[in-house]
């Protein structure tokens, strides 16, 4: 380690992101991207922005996106904020909105980012264990807290809460800050969105980076009260005023256009999940219902890293988490029938028995 470092930095434990591996014929199914290309409008508007016009700023309040977003979800443009992927905004959340005395809240298996940003920014937390299924329990979160914050659905666990049990979160903390991460909420999951115009503390994140495949664009947004968004602008413009680019803006607009593709795409998605979740059941795994665009399974008979580590050598690669309570489970990304297909016949030669028709 470096002399140079600040303490700060010698303390922390940065997020591992999926790996990014490069292998001939791989399947890749351990980063949750989507199995489909993004709209075509979308790239159209992408490369339409390859112009002289990039040596210029872009608009820095994104207020077209914006304007995009909230005709979208039938909100104001002043309850929408804009950033460089949801990560980027979630961070700005953890800053203006979930550092208090009292402890932030959110579950014990989760995204891990939310432990590494409360590292990062010094905010006190405590985790609240899933049940012994894997799911959020709401009447667990009725504990004093500074803010909460939970994904809906879960990652990796996939699991969805309803809006009714986000009504119950809401209504146990009416003075703490509530943010319900969406990242995968477009693949079954009920929005929280609806409930931004009655509870003044909820701010729901979303991106387009799973269900309008657009990772590599980095286009992330919160929706929620005007005070709320203030307070993100307010830290966003302290730490950076262009978070996202021309082509960012204009193919994220015309994303949110065609709206006919981006149905179709999320249908699709939803149908490679039950197809693989069939596929992972006849070969005697156990499948947690899945509302997301990957699942989360395990088999009673085999260590997960085994598994990963054994896919891994069929070029097959699959997300092994090895933290306590999750060890045996593997996350799997919904990818092409093709992907599918590989995936389940790669399992059934490890597991020794006949290839498993999905």
């Amino acid at each position: 380690m470096s002399r140079f470092w600040s303490s700060l930095t010698h303390d922390l434990r940065p997020y591992v992101p999926g790996e990014q591996p490069r292998m001939a014929e791989l399947v890749k199914l351990n980063t949750n991207e989507s199995p489909l290309g993004p709209s075509p409008r979308a790239l159209a508007a992408i490369r339409g922005e390859a112009t002289d016009a990039l040596r210029l700023y872009p608009d820095p309040q994104a207020t077209a996106l914006r304007a995009a977003l909230a005709a979208y979800h039938a909100v104001r443009p002043e309850q929408v904020f804009v950033g460089n992927g949801s990560d980027e905004v979630l961070a700005h959340a953890f800053v203006a909105l979930l550092k208090h005395d009292a402890p932030l809240l959110f579950p014990d298996i989760t995204y891990s980012f939310y432990p590494v940003y409360c590292r990062l920014f010094g905010i006190a937390f405590e985790t609240v264990p899933l049940d012994p299924a894997m799911q959020i329990r709401i009447a667990d979160y009725r504990r004093p807290a500074g803010a909460v914050i939970v994904p809906n659905p879960n990652a990796p666990t996939g699991v969805a809460l309803s809006r009714a049990e986000i009504v119950t979160v809401l209504a146990d903390h009416p003075d703490a800050p509530v943010v319900i991460d969406e990242a995968y909420v477009d693949f079954g999951a009920e929005t929280a969105i609806p409930l931004v115009a009655s509870h003044p503390n909820l701010l729901v994140v979303q991106t387009m980076s799973k269900s309008r495949a657009l990772a590599g664009l980095r286009v992330g947004y919160a929706i929620g009260d005007a005070e709320l968004i203030e307070a993100l602008t307010r830290v966003k413009d302290s730490f950076n005023s262009y978070p996202l680019g021309r082509p960012a803006q204009a193919g994220a607009i015309a994303s949110l256009e065609d709206e006919a593709y981006f149905q179709q795409s999320r249908a699709r998605v939803i149908e490679g999940r039950d197809r693989l979740e069939r596929g992972l059941l006849r070969l005697g795994f156990d499948v947690l219902p899945s509302s997301a665009n990957f699942v989360f399974a395990r088999h009673p008979a085999h260590e997960g890293g085994a598994l990963a580590a054994a896919l891994r050598q069929r070029a097959v690669i699959v997300r092994h988490f090895p933290s306590p309570r999750i060890s045996d489970y593997l996350r799997i990304t919904v990818g092409t029938d093709g992907q599918i297909d590989r995936l389940l016949q790669g399992l059934s030669e490890i597991l020794g028995g006949e290839p498993s028709a999905a």
